[in-house]
């Protein structure tokens, strides 16, 4: 029996990197590799669905899964995390000290449906009081190059909101005081964001947190969740087709995980050989902040789920049995 092959597309990391270049392979499966930015694999997916497996937004994943049509099934491979929050950019000169100088601000952000900004609304309304609707939002990405774009996107009720003209940018607008505030950055200019200025060491621009290791780990200690921000999903009919495919894939990415993680490990122990890190750090070392699974994530999966319905991008909570591939709701 010849074995399936199906096309992949994925952001270059250390996690998948042994998927990409062929170090892991899916049992049974023939993979077709495409590395790429996932912003463009993103929208690339979203309206044309050209590729059999890929990494995704979970945001836009669970728009998508809400409207009840999903072209796509999850698989729990979680290739990004990182506390969004913390990136938050403001105007040295806007009077923004705390999160709740927000209140009332124009902030700018790549795209509103984006799952960083779906997690930085979602921390600044729970742990500072600032809700969506206390901010004036300004959106870079306009209809035809969002992800929104592909899901029908509409500013949720009540959210102060409007395009960013396109002779203008985030980092335009924040260099001339029109806007106080962005959130989520991309610097690098792509198919789809045109800032192109690296505003984090811009004289007239500084972290909103002045020292944002510092409250992302007490975010983490808090709340126990570091966000998750991309999954990766396999089309919908493969799966209803070869079910044993779902559990193959994620067999191969934890693999991937898992041999990257093992070198880590192995390297941290020089270290501790030589004196250098403290015995009791041990515990820490053989922790994995980068866990897949269901088990693992269910508490950030549902957090990220109530967010987004909180917020207006779904008109219900979705549940993790409508993302993820049957046989991988045990792992």
């Amino acid at each position: 029996m010849a074995k399936p092959e199906l096309s992949l597309i994925i952001s270059p990391n250390d996690r998948s990197q042994p998927i990409i270049d062929g170090t892991v392979r899916p049992q049974g499966i023939d993979l077709a590799v495409t590395a790429g930015h996932a912003t463009e694999i993103f929208w690339r997916q979203l309206h044309f669905a050209e590729f059999d497996v890929s990494e995704m937004s979970v945001s836009s994943l669970l728009v998508v899964t809400a409207r009840g049509d999903s072209p796509w099934i999850a698989l729990p491979v979680f290739p990004i995390r990182r506390f969004f929050h913390v990136t938050i950019l403001v105007r040295v000169d806007a009077g923004i000290e705390r999160p709740e100088d927000l209140k009332g601000k124009r902030v700018g952000v790549p795209e509103y449906q984006q799952t960083a900004a779906l997690w930085t609304r979602g921390a600044l309304q729970h742990e500072f009081g600032v809700a969506p609707e206390d901010l004036d939002w300004h959106m870079e990405r306009n209809p035809e190059a969002s992800h929104g774009g592909a899901t029908g996107f509409q500013p949720p009720p009540g959210v102060h909101f409007q395009y960013i003209p396109p002779e203008k940018s985030i980092a335009s607008m924040m260099i001339a005081g029109e806007l106080d505030a962005t959130t989520f950055y991309t610097a690098p200019i792509t198919l789809f964001d045109r800032s192109g200025v690296d505003l984090e060491h811009h004289p007239r621009v500084r972290t909103l947190f002045r020292d944002p290791v510092a409250e992302g780990a007490r975010y983490f200690q808090k709340t126990g969740i570091l966000p998750i921000n991309h999954c990766v999903v396999v089309r919908r009919s493969l799966v209803e087709r070869h079910p044993w495919i779902a559990l193959n894939l994620y067999q191969a990415f934890l693999e991937a995980k898992e041999s990257v993680l093992a070198r880590t490990r192995g390297l941290t122990d020089i270290y501790f050989r030589l004196g250098l890190l403290p015995p009791e750090a041990h515990a820490a070392f053989a922790a994995d902040p980068y866990p897949y699974g269901i088990k693992a994530n269910r508490q950030v999966l549902d957090t990220a789920a109530r967010y987004s319905h909180e917020q207006g991008l779904t008109p219900r909570v979705v549940s993790l049995d409508e993302l993820f591939a049957p046989s991988t709701l045990a792992v």
